[in-house]
């Protein structure tokens, strides 16, 4: 008997599950959460069963499906056991027993093992560490050492309560975010995404970097709406990759292009890889201020990436064959069009005050009656309805699993305050001083976000590293930027460079070589968190004058140019390097008068390379 006859119940079953995950998702953002209990913890068992089906379709070996269905059954006791002390648990009247003890701890062992099928090994081994540090931090030396707890406090704030696995995090995903998971899964049903990329090489086919750029382009606004670098990299990748390579650039810096700018989606309003909605939650800070804070860093970050890749092309010997026009039908047009308008229904509702999740339904709203008016044979078109359900239904379910274990660390830290230490500690070791304390503060976000997705990866950064700053005096919205960079910026990082090792296998490069090119485009993104702080008023909305906002927004916009073309130097132009990182030191990390003289040493420069250009073309 085939693999799929013998476990086709398991893989059918996927899709009536998937179905009532996007029927709950439409629901609660049209109507509101109608239970917190029901829904975080009902939403969790789904979610879970919809990971271990998934999984018993595709599996071979037996022990693994045995220990699927072992998982499945810890799951589904400890929500059980929840519910049935529901009631006690709220009014706050309940003292656990053995049982409930033991059926907590299955519960999260069945996290644990979901979210590394989910996303991997290195999400569950966070949350599997902190857990044991919870139970035996008692033993541990120094300052890690915390004062101990019982099973029954641990299992209490863990699993029985909404400050760990069902805690805020949780409610924001399951009330708001996945409404977006949604719009991101039906733009891809509607095939818009394929439109955004050939929109992206229409608007670049005449630069000479071509189709890298267009790359740029498409994977910024994909990117905004999807929740995964790793996604936006396969998703997109698979068609600007092979225009890359074709166009003459090397298989390691097509792969590095893809990756660097798949990453950059997740610091790009309105969206942000629903980065923005958490964010929000956590900083108390409304959600329009987020992507108004967000939006000049972003066009920086991708103009850097632009002016990288243009100097690279200038030192490549590409293909300088014409570039076929990109021409577009109406449809195509409409469907441009569809992906603006819905867009911008979902800022025009939050600035009318209604809630994220409704405006996000208002998305869905738009695009799918825009969408399915101009294509009406994808509503009868079954595999792809199959496809779309699937999709968001996966994408939803292992987001709420990482969640989960993102709750097992945030309350084990604030059970331990292990966190506050960590800040304290890092402040002991920089003695005030701002500059080290943010170079320790960045290479430990780095290292906390290898391997995981942005949420997560920004959730437990904030949460342990987020103080330290605060600490010395920066605004909460620039240390959660700071914060949220640094961890995007982790998917290109050796040595787990999870954007960079997906795009690797496309281009037919290799993996570290990938990630050490995509670092290197991306440079300026690594210094542009470091202008927040410096230049705090390059942030929009968080209560700088005008004026100093232009200000900043020119100093940092200088220093990003100088940064990515020293990255890139012309040939025999090598001595540019220093005196461009120089100059672009003095924008960013002195004050005004510093500054001014950098800014007008930087133009002078840039004008002289740009004759000097202009000079070598006409000689030749």
């Amino acid at each position: 008997m085939s693999k799929l006859n013998r476990f086709a119940i398991a893989d059918h079953a996927v899709l009536p599950l998937s179905l009532v995950v996007i029927g709950v998702v439409l629901y609660v953002s049209l109507f509101g959460v109608f239970s917190d209990s029901y829904l975080r913890v009902g939403m969790l068992l789904i979610g879970g069963m919809l990971v271990i089906l998934s999984g018993i379709a595709q599996s071979e070996r037996l022990w693994d499906r045995a220990l699927l269905a072992l998982t499945a059954v810890a799951l589904a006791l400890s929500v059980y056991q929840y519910f049935r002390a529901a009631e006690e648990i709220e009014t706050g009247l309940y003292f656990l027993s053995q049982t409930d003890i033991w059926m907590g701890v299955l519960g999260l062992i069945a996290v644990i093992e979901l979210t590394r099928r989910s996303v991997g090994l290195v999400m569950a081994l966070v949350a599997a560490i902190v857990l044991a540090y919870g139970l035996f931090g008692h033993l541990a030396p120094g300052f890690l050492r915390h004062a101990g707890m019982s099973a029954e406090e641990l299992m209490t704030v863990l699993w029985f309560s909404f400050d760990g696995v069902f805690g805020r995090p949780m409610a924001t995903v399951v009330s708001t975010i996945l409404i977006f998971i949604l719009f991101g899964a039906l733009l891809e049903l509607l095939a818009i995404d394929l439109v955004l990329v050939r929109l992206a090489l229409a608007a670049t086919g005449r630069l000479r970097s071509g189709p890298a750029a267009a790359a740029t382009v498409a994977s910024g606004l994909f990117g905004t709406i999807s929740g995964s670098a790793v996604a936006n990299v396969v998703g997109t990748g698979v068609i600007t990759i092979p225009l890359i390579k074709k166009r003459g650039f090397t298989p390691r810096f097509a792969a590095a292009v893809e990756s660097a700018a798949s990453s950059g989606g997740q610091i790009t309003p309105p969206i942000m890889g629903a980065v923005a909605f958490i964010m929000a939650d956590v900083t108390g800070v409304a959600y329009l201020t987020i992507c108004a804070a967000a939006a000049v860093p972003a066009l920086l970050y991708y103009g850097g990436l632009f002016v990288a890749i243009s100097s690279a092309a200038r030192n490549m010997d590409l293909d300088e064959e014409v570039q076929p026009k990109v021409r577009f039908n109406w449809r195509e047009l409409v469907q441009m069009a569809i992906f603006v308008i819905s867009l911008a229904g979902i800022v025009v509702t939050m600035v009318g005050g209604a809630s994220p999740a409704y405006a996000g339904f208002v998305g869905v709203a738009l695009a799918a009656v825009m969408g399915f008016a101009i294509r009406p044979d994808l509503l009868l078109d079954g595999k792809a309805w199959l496809r779309f359900i699937r999709s968001a239904g996966m994408i939803s379910a292992q987001l709420v699993v990482i969640v989960g274990a993102v709750g097992i660390v945030i309350g084990v830290l604030n059970l331990t305050g292990v966190g506050l230490r960590f800040a304290s500690l890092l402040s002991s070791l920089a003695e005030d001083q701002l500059f080290v304390s943010l170079i320790l503060m960045g290479i430990a976000c780095l290292l906390l976000g290898m391997g995981m997705p942005t949420v997560p990866a920004y959730l437990i950064i904030v949460l342990v590293m987020g103080p330290s700053l605060q600490k010395l005096g920066v605004p909460i919205v620039h240390t959660n930027m700071f914060v949220l960079y640094f961890g995007v910026l982790s998917a290109i990082t050796p040595p787990v460079a999870l954007a960079a090792f997906a795009a690797a296998p496309i281009a037919g490069s290799r993996p570290m070589a990938t990630a050490l090119e995509a670092s290197r485009l991306a440079l300026p993104g690594f210094v542009i968190p470091f202008a927040f702080i410096y230049k705090p008023a390059l942030l929009l909305g968080t209560g700088y004058p005008i004026i100093q906002s232009a200000q900043d927004i020119l100093f940092v916009l200088l220093a990003t140019i100088l940064i990515s073309r020293a990255c890139y130097p012309r040939r025999g132009k090598g001595y540019m390097v220093p005196v461009g990182l120089g100059l672009a030191a003095g924008l960013i990390f002195f004050g005004p008068v510093v500054s001014w003289i950098a800014a007008a040493a930087s133009i002078g420069l840039l004008v002289i390379d740009r004759l000097e250009l202009t000079t070598q073309k006409q000689v030749s």
